[in-house]
């Protein structure tokens, strides 16, 4: 009689853990690694914005980079990768947006355990020209963990001109019109 009982519970626990999984909100929908059928943005008031960290290594080429170079401006970081079709899909949004952004705002690619070889062909049948920093270890959405971290890829940060965490966009199907708005709302509430 014990043992049904505890076979019982144990079939009535997977049949839990298995419907509590199904229901996560987490679709996965291919095997490349990202998480996709997510959409969120987040914007943090003035008071409540956090210093972002600082992010230096290599760009596609193997030249020092650092976030640090573009003090005084709005930073849009994208977390990327070749491989990821969110990613891809994002691109022209992208490459449209940081064309007509002007002086102001610099855009810096963060690129996701990819390689620069594909990304400079990526980037290049893009028509991308900003730069990004490569992260081989994909330990650069690690610096985000004390203010806005990723929960996806592909992810964009808004840094404000005085260097603080302003905005996270997690959007598989991210528009010009989100990215503009985000970033002028970004302008609009920066002392």
């Amino acid at each position: 009689m014990r043992f049904l009982r505890v076979a019982r519970g144990a079939t009535l626990l997977v049949v839990l853990l298995a419907l509590v999984t199904a229901c996560s909100g987490v679709d996965d929908r291919d095997d490349d690694g990202y998480i996709g059928g997510q959409k969120k943005i987040t914007l943090v008031e003035p008071a409540d914005r956090v210093v972002a960290p600082e992010i230096s290594g290599q760009d596609l080429d193997g030249a020092d980079l650092s976030t640090a170079d573009f003090d005084g401006k709005i930073l849009v970081l994208n977390l990327w990768g070749s491989w990821c079709p969110p990613c891809r899909a994002e691109a022209p949004v992208l490459r449209a947006v940081s064309e007509e952004s002007g002086d102001g705002v610099q855009f810096l690619g963060l690129l996701h355990k990819d390689k620069p070889t594909a990304a400079k062909a990526f980037n290049a049948k893009a028509g991308i020209t900003y730069p990004s920093l490569y992260d081989p270890a994909g330990e650069y959405q690690l610096a985000f963990v004390d203010s806005l971290p990723s929960q996806a890829i592909p992810t964009t940060w808004i840094i404000d001109s005085h260097g603080k965490v302003a905005a996270r966009i997690i959007d598989d199907k991210l528009t010009e019109a989100t990215l503009r708005g985000v970033i002028d709302q970004v302008k609009k509430t920066t002392p």
